[in-house]
């Protein structure tokens, strides 16, 4: 409004300045002595200025009818819209009062810059008249919509936040492909103490003590790819890769010695292949969350605790000195499991909070068995297959929150907590022996970083809040739109 009313009021002192010099043609015209061609340069003269004061005249009148159309019902409203159109681009609807005003106003701002361009002969320079802003583009889309600059927002969309979780909370759009290679560090230290004997008095134990130090260390590389069914639907595919390494300190007393032995073991291979499908519920407005649905599947395809060789469960029979553990690592968890849960969104300027809520269901498998060494001497068999039957794994709850905050519009950092509380696991239909209920809580840090429209960093931090949960992992993603 202020513009426009700037250059209204240039046009009124051209106009008068166009005036003022035409009077004084005329006087000047009608003083001097009568000479045929003085007159005539003089007529011709003051046609042209009243050409120019006509084309003025006309300029001066679009732009009174651009203010009345702005300034007519609910004008002040319509000025803030206007000026949120000019300042950030967004759309409005053609058939609003608006549109057309909008539309009036950008096209009578090249008709009154070439009038002023003009009005030089009428002794005022082009150059010192004010330059009219910039214009934004508009057209009109298919849906009857004035599409002007950058689209607002759109609030079926969560936020994006900094990765920290399993689970992402924005979804694929649709038509688009995602490929996410990623790599992720894991180390773990337990200390474990086995007493196995009897007590004649208190504080003497007569029978084994065995002290370990259990220290696990993987790396897993994973290949996702995401793809956009819908705005609202998405499916991904995740077959990861596995290295595990171990180191077990061990000082068993009952042997007589002092010193520490070490056991050393280590696997590589696929591991389990996941099947994930997410679906986003309608959202009911920017001050409500939103809510994203998901199903994993997860199988068994990597090599499971029952398919790798142990060394003497507990004691072997002929060799004391068994320690119970895999000859070689295993690079999946043995149970097909499916895992329903619901991730939440919900931004509160300038930050965002999310979470999440699910339930792993592990399916039970029969007539399991496992490859035993037996310790005896050579020229017997070494190895034995032990049956154990039914074995279920427990089932896990978990949920994790978080809130994340955008720095700019490349850089966001998140931190979260994730806790699971994983089940007694049962063999055949009774709690195996020492089975407990175990807790894992960790606490993630996360940031991202975006390079382009098309690929992005995201790196999370873990570090574990309970005994049993790993010590430290560190996950790095590198998502890439196709």
């Amino acid at each position: 409004m202020e513009r426009k009313a700037g250059e209204i009021a240039v046009l009124h002192t051209l106009l008068a300045a166009a005036l003022s010099l035409a009077v004084a043609g005329v006087a000047h015209a009608q003083s001097s002595p009568p000479d045929a061609d003085r007159i005539g340069q003089l007529e011709a003269k003051v046609e042209a200025q009243d050409r120019q004061i006509e084309s003025l005249r006309r300029a001066l009148a679009e732009q009174q009818r651009s203010i009345d159309a702005i300034g007519s019902r609910d004008g002040e409203v319509q000025a803030r819209q206007l000026d949120a159109l000019r300042a950030r681009g967004g759309s409005a609807d053609a058939s609003s009062p608006l549109a057309p005003a909008f539309v009036a106003a950008g096209a009578a701002a090249p008709a009154a810059t070439a009038a002023v361009a003009d009005t030089s002969v009428a002794g005022v320079p082009a150059s010192s008249a004010p330059a009219a802003g910039p214009v934004q583009s508009a057209r009109i889309d298919d849906d009857g919509r004035m599409q002007v600059g950058r689209p607002p927002d759109q609030l079926s969309r969560p936020p994006e936040i900094a990765q920290i979780f399993d689970q992402p909370g924005v979804l694929t759009p649709r038509g688009k492909f995602i490929l996410e290679p990623s790599m992720q560090f894991g180390y773990s230290s337990n200390d474990r103490v086995a007493l196995v004997g009897y007590t004649i008095i208190p504080a003497i134990l007569i029978g084994l003590i065995d002290v370990r130090q259990v220290k696990t260390s993987s790396i897993t590389g994973a290949l996702a790819g995401r793809y956009g069914v819908s705005n609202r639907l998405e499916l991904e595919l995740k077959v990861p890769y596995s290295w595990v390494y171990s180191d077990t300190v061990s000082r068993e007393i009952f042997t007589g010695t002092a010193q520490d032995s070490v056991f050393n073991a280590d696997g590589h291979g696929i591991g389990d292949v996941e099947l994930t499908g997410r679906y986003q519920l309608a959202n009911a407005g920017p001050d409500h969350p939103y809510y994203v649905l998901w199903l994993r599947y997860k199988s068994r395809t990597g090599t499971d605790l029952f398919e790798v060789t142990t060394d003497c469960v507990t004691r072997c029979v002929a060799n004391a000195t068994g320690t119970g553990l895999p000859l070689e690592l295993p690079t999946g968890s043995g149970f097909a499991a499916i895992q329903p849960g619901v991730t939440w969104l919900y931004a509160s300027d300038p930050v965002v909070f999310f979470g999440s809520f699910s339930y792993l269901h592990n399916f039970k498998r029969k007539d399991v068995s496992r490859t035993v060494l037996t310790g005896a001497p050579e020229g017997f068999p070494q190895t034995t297959t032990e049956f154990i039957g039914e074995v279920s794994a427990g089932d896990i709850l978990g949920f994790n929150v978080g809130v994340g905050l955008a720095l700019n519009e490349r850089a966001a950092i998140s931190i979260g907590y994730d806790q699971s509380l994983v089940g007694k696991t049962e063999q055949n239909d009774e709690d195996t022996p020492g089975a407990v209920r175990v807790i894992l809580g960790t606490l993630v840090l996360g940031g991202s970083y975006r390079f382009s429209d098309r690929t992005s960093l995201n790196v999370a931090l873990g570090v574990g809040v309970t005994r049993d949960t790993p010590d430290v992992s560190l996950n790095v993603r590198v998502p890439i739109t196709f």
